[in-house]
């Protein structure tokens, strides 16, 4: 079994989530093994590329080690890791629990509070900033569940658009780790580990190139389409190929019903009209 390490990077104003990292662990290697080495990687060419560009890092809980925050620390950039629960934290946020089980029940909905407080694990050289949401969920028919969840940062401000504002942001990247399985982003079948990192490696720039037709899409109704949509309505077309030694032809079916669509779209990527 393995398990994927994957990167992606989004600038401001931007909707577009780039794939920029992936790799394969084996399925009994620690969580963040491989992270640091790929993160200072990827973090240095940013900062050489955008010298004045704040970086913001989303982490799930599994990547909360040490080395990982010193290192955010060294280089100076922003980070909203999740971390697991342990009885420390938990008695740290005890009393925010209580308000949100009180709300809970007078209001007989799931019911959340916010709070912050400072925490260095045994691991940690200094103490960090803790933001926990205290949360009682509620689902009819079932008895309300305590949910406490706790993300590590440097970032300053309220500790309720810290976690919903920066943290859980991360979450669409999840919609995008969903659409590499239409790249076969999971066909690692081989018997060597480097077969199969060079099959994830083929898959990520399958994605790569689909992900430049939404780019060239904008505009159309593909703009926001996801990759197995790209890929049945502008891909999977039965089409005439006449090569020269000049230029391809590409003659599509006059019944093909995405044909303005297509065209606009290849004509945005630097195709032109024979």
């Amino acid at each position: 079994m393995y398990l994927p390490l994957l990167a992606f990077v989004t600038f401001d104003r931007e909707a577009e989530q780039y794939l920029c990292a992936a790799a394969l662990r084996p399925g009994n290697a620690p969580t963040q093994a491989g992270a640091l080495p790929l993160l200072k990687r990827l973090i240095g060419r940013l900062q050489e590329r955008f010298p004045r560009t704040r970086i913001l890092v989303r982490l799930d809980g599994g990547f909360a080690a040490p080395e990982l925050f010193e290192f955010f620390d060294e280089v100076g950039v922003d980070y909203v890791v999740a971390m697991a629960k342990n009885e420390v934290l938990e008695r740290l946020c005890g009393l925010e629990m209580l308000v949100a089980s009180a709300m809970s029940e007078a209001s007989g909905e799931s019911e959340r509070v916010y709070t912050d407080f400072c925490y260095a694990a045994g691991t940690w050289s200094r103490e960090r900033r803790v933001v926990c949401k205290a949360e009682v969920v509620r689902h009819e028919g079932r008895e309300p569940k305590r949910n406490p969840r706790f993300v590590v940062t440097n970032l300053a401000g309220k500790a309720q658009r810290i976690y919903e504002r920066a943290y859980c942001r991360r979450g669409d990247a999840e919609n995008r780790i969903k659409e590499l399985f239409d790249v076969a982003f999971d066909r690692t079948s081989c018997s060597r580990f480097n077969a199969n990192q060079l099959r994830v490696l083929l898959a990520a720039a399958a994605y790569v190139l689909l992900q430049e037709l939404r780019l060239a899409a904008r505009g159309t109704a593909w703009a926001r389409a996801q990759v197995a949509t790209l890929r049945l309505e502008l891909l999977k077309i039965g089409v005439q190929v006449i090569a020269s030694v000049r230029r391809l032809v590409l003659r599509l079916p006059a019944a093909f019903p995405y044909r303005d669509g297509w065209r606009a779209i290849a004509l945005k990527s630097g195709a032109s009209t024979g």
